[in-house]
């Protein structure tokens, strides 16, 4: 088990010391937008922008950005389309780690599934050696020391995906 996790760990660190420098600044970019107290502040922001032209107007002051705050939409569109641009990207990058996890979590299940129908294989081959127990057919137990056939298992979840869509 401690393999697994080395593996997955490596696995891990691998994956971030791959990235480029661009998609290093995008990664931070991103836990930034990610963080709560973005919200908080976006908001502050933006209230405190609506009120420093509001309150300007009311002084006698010409405001920056008057209503209906064009400014404003105009940075808040192209904010938005960024922090869009800057969540696909890593979302991208995210997926080939969980693609890279699923290959492994496939292999460690298909290798311990041969391992498994070995160990019974073994204990069955022990149950008809020992002349204490009892010679019995268990056909359970030959069925389960035959290691799944992962092509067939494969064609039966293609085939019910096709039954879904």
């Amino acid at each position: 088990m401690i393999d697994v996790a080395r593996t997955a760990a490596h696995m891990r660190t691998r994956h971030k010391q791959e990235a480029s420098r661009l998609q290093q600044a995008v990664d931070r970019l991103t836990a930034i937008v990610g963080w709560p107290g973005f919200v908080a502040l976006l908001g502050l922001t933006i209230s405190g922008w609506i009120a420093i032209n509001l309150i300007m107007a009311r002084l006698g002051f010409e405001p920056v950005d008057p209503p209906p705050f064009g400014w404003l939409e105009a940075v808040a569109a192209i904010g938005a389309l960024l922090i869009a641009a800057l969540i696909l990207t890593t979302q991208r990058r995210e997926d080939q780690l969980a693609d890279h996890r699923s290959q492994l979590i496939l292999e460690l299940s298909i290798s311990n599934d041969q391992k498994i129908a070995k160990i019974i294989e073994l204990l069955e081959e022990s149950r008809h050696d020992n002349p204490g127990i009892a010679n019995r057919v268990d056909k359970q137990a030959a069925a389960m020391a035959t290691p799944s056939d992962t092509e067939a298992v494969l064609e039966a979840i293609k085939d019910l995906r096709d039954d879904v869509v």
